[in-house]
């Protein structure tokens, strides 16, 4: 009797898995409908720089400006094994800039004419696809030796999440869909497969979803509400003006930034709710008897036991991005009341806060409706 239930169980599993790598790859083939964009014909590929010439760059101590000569030799695509001069023009902004070497690999831009002859080539950055497929695969071949099947699930619900925000999320918030809607229908869609995939399609898995759901639900209301309150807009997010210059000035960019708050704490979120989900589960299982109110508190009880570690999980995850911003304001002695006034700072803020606090009611939600998906009813 138990080998059929296990049996029947990883039948189920094994169908949802089937189903959700089908939506995978249908993602993966899916046009974003912004392929075309780029301007004209143009190749690209890998160039080994054979030889550079700097005498036409200046340096101001730490930026560099000018024009860089590079001469490359094509690794791949049409023009492979020919040899090339392209001009790498530096702006005096480290963060856009690179300076090549002779030995690195580049990423080479070449601009064709309507008549198919070469009009410019642009060694436009270090070429990295090797050195990170190289991680992704190690990465995947890790997380399938350590996990096995759930491991292998874990795999399929990290790619499908990574393919969800880049062929739906992105394309249709530049296409003017409301974010906030967008972005919290994407993240439902998410937090159903990550849990079902990972728990499997069991009343643990729709006990996370419930509460998972609920909390990013909260964290999306308090969004919407301090980022009114405080007066912020999505000007803080990186790359944001660029994108209302290059004919993108109908964006919201207020309610882009207050969808990717909730966004970026829902991971965490799903981790606790699962969490949560399957300590009830398991002390249902070993005390059948127990009551609904006694359930509830064993969820709140393991609910405060993991819900600390996990906004401080948050707080790290966040800081560690804007650490130079914080670096450059005591460089400069700025009082602790006037930095936290600052707009920039005041984003993240908002982030860790609300974030967290979503993450805080993940476990109470989750708790309350564990008791009363796992325990029945009794007179």
């Amino acid at each position: 009797m138990n080998i059929s239930k296990h049996l029947h169980t990883w039948r189920k599993d094994a169908l949802l898995v089937g189903l959700f790598a089908l939506l995978t790859l249908g993602l993966a083939l899916l046009p974003t409908g912004f392929e075309d964009r780029v301007q004209g014909e143009s190749v690209r590929c890998r160039g080994l720089v054979l030889e550079v010439d700097n005498s036409e760059m200046a340096d101001f101590g730490l930026v560099k400006t000018g024009d860089q000569k590079v001469t490359v030799e094509i690794l791949d695509g049409p023009f492979e094994g020919e040899i090339m001069s392209g001009d790498n023009m530096l702006l005096g902004m480290m963060h856009l800039d690179k300076v090549f070497a002779p030995g690195d690999t580049a990423l080479i831009v070449i601009s064709m004419t309507p008549d198919g002859e070469v009009s410019f080539i642009n060694p436009q950055d270090h070429y990295r696809l090797g050195w990170e497929t190289f991680l992704l695969v190690l990465f995947a071949l890790l997380l399938i030796a350590f996990g096995g099947w759930t491991g292998l699930k874990a795999l399929l619900s990290f790619l499908f999440a990574a393919l969800c925000i880049w062929k739906i999320l992105v394309p249709y918030m530049l296409k003017g869909v409301d974010p906030l809607s967008l972005a919290l229908g994407v993240t439902t869609l998410l937090c159903g497969a990550i849990i079902f995939l990972v728990a499997g399609p069991t009343r643990k898995g729709v006990v996370a979803f419930l509460g998972a759901f609920l909390g990013v639900l909260t964290s999306a209301v308090l969004a919407m509400i301090f980022t009114v309150e405080l007066k912020l807009h999505g000007a803080v997010l990186p790359m944001s003006e660029t994108l209302l210059y290059s004919g993108y000035a109908h964006l919201d960019l207020a309610r882009i930034f207050m969808a990717a708050v909730f966004l970026a704490a829902s991971g965490a979120v799903m981790d606790l709710g699962t969490d949560v989900a399957a300590a009830m589960e398991e002390v249902v299982e070993k005390k059948p008897d127990i009551s609904r109110m006694e359930a509830i508190r064993s969820g709140f009880r393991v609910g405060r036991a993991v819900v600390g570690t996990m906004t401080t999980t948050l707080l790290l995850a966040y800081s560690g991005g804007y650490v130079t911003l914080l670096m450059a304001f005591m460089a400069q002695g700025i009082p602790m009341g006037t930095l936290f006034n600052f707009t920039f700072v005041s984003a993240e803020v908002v982030k860790t806060l609300v974030g967290s606090f979503g993450l805080v009611m993940v476990a109470p939600f989750t708790a309350v409706v564990g008791a009363f998906m796992f325990v029945p009813l009794r007179k």
